[in-house]
């Protein structure tokens, strides 16, 4: 008996890599994807608080200036600008699922220390830079890997549905999050309220451990081309493929006059705008019905126009929505409505911007390369979060934080010209999934 064991193993191995080839027609049957997509929501949940919870700690306990809060919100993206490249590499060259544990563990403990530091009382701006940084540095190997191991997962043809359901979650998160976080900041402080984060992490990282899906096995050590080179290669697919640059041209620069707005977005409501955590969280949460209702539609938007027209109207509505910001003005119930329209209009247009070009990056690259691919893009487009921050920073401490608002909007115009003047308007059909 005992030698007919490892055969018995081989089998179920293969069984299970069959299933995993072909998914269920929908995946609302498929066991392993409904397990991630459990962990990752709770996850989301988790990071929707701290979005609004770690920026009001700095504000209102630590005192920061805009300077500073434009320093705290690059320490978060500047890992995917320094080790993004190298993460593509690691992520080709290994199992995704492991380091999608070890990512999660890593953020746990690191968004754990801030409640503790509070508790202790050795709370400093310092210490929500490092771990900010560190945290950013776990976050770029999971999301690298987390999009190269959808697609094992489910398969390509379902990576439109799998996206989706994601961005279900998500906005679900971003509805019931920021709200929450409010309530919470008010009863438990905002550092507090932080540990929930770290709880969730666990579970994400419990739900991971959980799925079975077997996956390909990596090129042997004597098969590998130097680091180097590796980079090269998953440059040259973003690059060579003018569908990808265009994408990340657009990105990229939606994301660089963003995160001028973002980085000083919290301090202007709270002081100048002189709104309370709970009202905080409602403006915050109105994205959330945009999210979701994104999420719902976007596969039907991209039937409907086309794929490519698909990504440069929703383009197009989140730009434009972006400027309704710096423009609010009126009694308070007037001021707090138009920042939740635009707040919600954003949400419909990210969310169907991002399944769709996210489907569509993963649809048109082998899956050798994958991980490349996705470190590339995020090299290209999250690598401009850094800087924008620190000019919305460095804007905010020298015209004003109101101004730098302003700056941030009207320049994300400028994203919509690389898709608008690009082959994606022609583009109708998601193209036939590429040969390895």
């Amino acid at each position: 008996m005992a030698e007919n064991e490892p055969a018995a193993e081989i089998d179920e191995a293969l069984v299970a890599w069959d299933e995993a080839q072909t998914p269920p027609t929908s995946l609302w049957r498929h066991h392993e994807y409904l397990k991630f997509w459990a962990g990752q929501t709770t996850s989301v949940f988790g990071s929707a608080i701290t979005g609004l919870a770690l920026p009001l700690t700095a504000v209102s306990i630590l005192n920061a200036t805009p300077g500073q809060m434009g320093l705290l919100s690059a320490a978060a993206t500047l890992p995917f600008l320094l080790v993004g490249l190298f993460a593509g590499v690691w992520v080709d060259r290994s199992r995704r699922r492991p380091i999608l544990i070890s990512a999660d563990a890593a953020r746990a403990l690191l968004v754990g220390s801030i409640p503790l530091a509070m508790a202790l009382g050795f709370l400093r701006i310092e210490l929500l830079y490092v771990v900010e940084f560190l945290a950013g540095v776990a976050s770029v190997f999971f999301d690298i890997s987390y999009q190269s191991f959808l697609p094992n997962l489910v398969g390509r043809e379902h990576l439109v549905e799998g996206n989706s359901k994601m961005e279900v979650s998500s906005s679900a998160a971003a509805s019931a999050g920021p709200g929450l976080a409010g309530v919470l900041i008010r009863v438990l402080g905002a550092p507090f309220a932080i540990a929930l984060d770290a709880v969730s992490f666990v579970i994400s990282a419990a739900s991971l451990a959980w799925i079975h899906t077997p996956e390909p096995q990596p090129a042997a050590p004597a098969e590998r081309p130097g680091v180097r080179r590796e980079i090269i290669e998953g440059l040259h697919v973003v690059f060579d493929n003018r569908l990808l640059w265009h994408i990340a041209g657009c990105t990229g620069t939606s994301n660089l006059f963003s995160s001028m707005v973002g980085a000083v977005f919290v301090l202007y409501l709270s002081r100048q705008l002189r709104l309370t955590p709970e009202t905080l969280g409602l403006i915050f949460a109105a994205g959330a019905p945009g999210f979701l209702i994104g999420a719902l539609i976007a596969q039907r938007w991209a039937e409907r126009l086309g794929v490519g027209p698909a990504i440069i109207t929703s383009a197009i509505l989140t730009s434009l929505a972006a400027l309704l910001v710096p423009f609010a003005r009126g009694p308070l119930p007037v001021l707090v409505g138009i920042l939740m329209i635009s707040g919600f209009l954003v949400g419909i247009g990210n969310v169907v911007y991002n399944v769709t070009q996210v489907s569509l990056r993963q649809a048109i690259t082998p899956g050798r390369l994958l991980g490349r691919m996705n470190a590339s893009m995020r090299f290209l487009v999250w690598g401009t979060l850094p800087l924008g921050s620190l000019i919305g920073g460095a804007l905010g401490q020298t015209i004003g934080v109101h101004q730098a608002i302003i700056v941030g909007a009207a320049g994300g115009l400028l994203s919509i010209l690389w898709v608008l003047f690009s082959p994606l308007r022609t583009l109708k059909q998601q193209p036939a999934p590429a040969t390895e």
